[in-house]
Formats: structure tokens, sequence, C-alpha cells
């Protein structure tokens, strides 16, 4: 199989994976990925395993940005081994802050699809942050123009 196509097999993955986000509004999921193409960890957007998932927390914005952990982070946080040298892969470009925590723990591959124009209204400053701090650290970046239906943002 080509690198691409195993891009495209672990963005999958992260398809599956971002469903299991309680968030209605914005479902994100992350799979880390070893050199040798096995699965070290999965992640997803959502509130800390202690916190009640109140739907009330979730659509306060207010709430839930305060409480949500994002996937990226989450799948660092349950890897089990170090990180460095390994590929990360997102239903969506990670923001900045998660960007420095992935390039921290020693990932140095992101793969990703394309925002759609309404993320990239939203976060697409961000987004441009990423991709600058990458070049700066020598992270690869990969966005596939892709439709994932799972994402689904709404302002």
């Amino acid at each position: 199989m080509t690198r691409k196509g195993w891009d495209l097999r672990f963005l999958k993955l992260a398809e599956e994976t971002a469903l299991w986000s309680k968030d209605p509004s914005t479902k994100v999921g992350a799979v880390i990925v070893r050199p040798d193409l096995t699965v070290a960890s999965l992640g997803f957007n959502g509130f800390p395993k202690r916190m009640p998932d109140l739907p009330l927390y979730y659509a306060d914005k207010e709430q839930k940005y305060s409480r949500v952990i994002h996937a990226e982070m989450n799948a660092i946080l349950f890897a089990k081994e170090p990180l460095t040298g390994f590929t990360l892969y997102t239903t969506l470009l990670p923001c900045d802050r998660c960007l420095v925590h992935v390039a921290q723990a020693g990932i140095d591959r992101i793969v990703s699809p394309l925002a759609a124009p309404s993320v990239l209204e939203r976060w697409g400053a961000a987004f441009d942050k990423t991709r600058t701090y990458a070049r700066e650290m020598g992270l690869e970046v990969v966005e596939y123009c892709l439709d994932i239906p799972t994402l689904s943002v709404t302002p």
C-alpha cells in the first residue's frame, strides 16, 4: 500500500473515532501512528473523564470551551509511550495551541483533510498559525482534499 493509501486509511479511523465525541456541534478524532504503521493512541474531543458530560455544558459555548480537551491532546495523554517520530492523523487541522503540544511530544508529521470553507471562516487564523509554526519547527503537514461527513461544525 502507498503512503497516501495508509494516510487515507488512518484518516478514516480518525473519522470513526470522532463519532465518540459527545459534542453536538464539533466532532474531532485523532489517531497517533508509529513509524511501523501500528496505532499508538486514539483521542476525540470531549470533557475530562471525571467531569459530567451534561448537554447544558455543551450548549453553552463558554462552558464548553473552558471544559473541553481537544482530540489531539487526548490522544497524546492516552499514549503510553514516547511519541518521537510518530504521525498524528486528525479530522481537523490542529489549532495552534495543540500544535505546539504535538511538537513537544515529538510527533513530526500531521495529516488531516483540508478544512471546509465554513470551518475556515471560524478557525482560519488559528490554522494559519498552525502552518506557520509547523514550518518553523520543520514539521511535515499533509492536507488532503476530502469530504469528512462526521465533521459538523456549527457557529
